[in-house]
């Protein structure tokens, strides 16, 4: 049997590594007997793990001690209310870049803690482009200015940091933290779930600037205050310790890649090889700007609809699984993140072309 190959959007393939480390681990984590999910969150033994976790992650992304570096729970979507109702202070406006489905929960919910601004938006050429920022319609006394870098729908990538002055800069990480590097200074505060490049869900990793910390709302849940989960190290209540391990075994094996300069190099490669395969065969055909594409997501439509079904079931029968688009936008996906071998973008273009010489 060939290797199977996960190209589902999240919860996302895990590094093997990974895998078989935890599997190893699982009855008996360094001789103590207990598993890591069995473990008190305030032993020895999980802050270890907690405090490996967060110095990895520092390293890897290049992060100062200006900022706090916090793991929630309630994934990113949480975070869309917890943004505001942190960030917001006296100030009752924020701007918000709007790019595709996620940046439009993103604004949804931010708007019942405050006014938003839509400073730009796609939404009118179907999210296939990011928009000029020289056109953006900013605020100076805006609390902070968000945007999503990836949006892991739709296939849509920022190919810049946007400049947003002294306004406190926002981004929903998600799909795209790890990938490459980043410069973490020019941030104010980063979020991103964990279930796409990091580590499974459960868990929503969260840097921070600290001087945005303790300007929550009066009457913000005590749970999603960021204050609150600085001040007690990311355990104020049960963390989502298993998670949390499994994500410092991602860490760990990231440091083995080579860093994030070198996972970035590969993440480039892989893209640009199958990006060209879509370009090249006229069964294939990705709508969006080539500026502005994802790595991290390739959404791909095939000329003919009537074949999706046989595609899907070809590619299955190979192990190339979760090839189907969001249902929201039809087609087929391909999620290429970190944890994806090279190989396995191999694996999908070989299968491709074999699919459109037989029915194309």
């Amino acid at each position: 049997m060939s290797r199977a190959y996960n190209f589902c959007a999240g919860p996302a393939t895990l590094p093997e590594q990974v895998l078989l480390q935890a599997r190893d681990e699982m009855l008996d984590w360094r001789g103590t007997g207990m598993s890591v999910m069995e473990m008190s969150h305030r032993s020895d033994e999980f802050v270890e793990i907690a405090e490996t976790a967060e110095q990895d992650v520092r390293d890897l992304a290049g992060i100062s001690d200006d900022y706090a570096v916090l793991f929630m729970q309630g994934g990113a979507s949480s975070q869309f209310a917890t943004v505001p109702l942190n960030l917001l202070g006296n100030s009752a406006s924020a701007d918000y870049v709007n790019t595709g489905i996620w940046s439009e929960k993103a604004i949804a919910e931010a708007r019942r803690y405050g006014d938003v601004n839509v400073v730009a938006s796609s939404a009118g050429c179907g999210f296939t482009t990011v928009p000029d920022q020289t056109g953006w319609k900013t605020r100076a006394d805006a609390a902070y200015l968000h945007y999503t870098p990836n949006e892991t729908i739709g296939g849509l990538e920022f190919d810049f940091v946007p400049d947003s002055g002294k306004v406190p800069l926002v981004a929903d990480m998600s799909s795209s933290m790890l990938s490459c590097p980043v410069d973490v200074s020019k941030f104010g505060l980063i979020y991103a779930g964990a279930q796409k490049n990091i580590g499974p869900s459960g868990l929503v990793v969260v840097i921070v600037r600290k001087d945005l910390l303790g300007k929550a709302h009066v009457k913000i849940p005590t749970m999603m205050n960021y204050q609150v989960m600085a001040d007690n190290a990311s355990m104020f209540n049960t963390p989502a310790t298993y998670s949390w391990y499994l994500t410092g075994l991602v860490f760990k094996w990231l440091k083995d890649q080579g860093g994030v300069s070198a996972i970035g190099e590969l993440n480039a490669r892989k893209a640009k090889k199958l990006y060209h395969f879509i370009d090249t065969n006229p069964l294939y055909s990705n709508p969006i700007d080539p500026r502005f594409r994802s790595r991290m997501n390739v959404p791909f439509i095939l000329a003919d609809e009537a074949l999706n079904s046989a595609f899907l079931k070809g590619a299955d029968e190979r192990q190339l699984l979760n090839l189907k688009g969001h249902r929201s936008v039809g087609g087929m996906r391909a999620s290429i993140y970190n944890a994806m071998p090279e190989a396995g973008v191999d694996a999908l273009i070989f299968y491709m072309a074999e699919f459109a010489k037989e029915r194309g």
